[in-house]
């Protein structure tokens, strides 16, 4: 199973810049809804598309490896 990191890579970012940044704010951002940045960062095996990885790893400024993570089942 593939896991997103959203939550993790969210909380550094609030670290790092010293203020709370919420989904809605990701959702402006990145133009991906934010009921989907929900589901991403909430649901488990939660499937997106490449577009999407490549949004948040832009925002988040990290490579893909930084965002997902393979767990075994």
């Amino acid at each position: 199973m593939i896991r997103f990191k959203v939550k993790e890579l969210l909380a550094e970012k609030e670290f790092q810049e010293s203020r709370v940044i919420t989904l809605a704010e990701v959702a402006k951002e990145t133009g991906i809804h934010r009921a989907t940045l929900s589901k991403i960062a909430n649901e488990r095996g939660y499937n997106t598309g490449t577009d999407n990885v490549d949004r948040l790893c832009a925002y988040f400024a990290c490579e893909v490896q930084d965002l997902l993570k393979r767990v075994p089942e």
